[in-house]
């Protein structure tokens, strides 16, 4: 099976489409940062108009499969890990 590798900043540009969406503002409005935790795993923060909102792995999946679908015309359904990288920072792999 082969495997697609989402590298870290089209997880932000992901994340930043996804927030634009529900947040009614360009996507350049917005400001992300990725985080890892060795007890919480995976979040995200982003910042729009000085407000910030806290996101969770289930978010940051929820945006890579919008992405996936639109701009990567992809399987939005297919699985999704998340994985800190010791050279890359966080990427994602998809099991296509």
């Amino acid at each position: 099976m082969e495997r697609l590798t989402i590298f870290e900043q089209d997880i932000i540009n992901a994340i930043c489409v996804y927030i634009s969406r529900k947040k009614q503002v360009r996507p350049e409005e917005v400001e992300v940062e990725l985080m890892y935790d060795d007890d919480y795993g995976f979040s995200a923060e982003a910042f729009v108009d000085g407000r910030k909102q806290v996101l969770i792995t289930a978010n940051i999946i929820e945006a890579l499969r919008l992405w996936l679908d639109e701009f990567l015309n992809r399987d939005p359904y297919a699985g999704i890990q998340l994985v800190l990288d010791d050279e890359e920072g966080i990427i994602a792999k998809i099991n296509e």
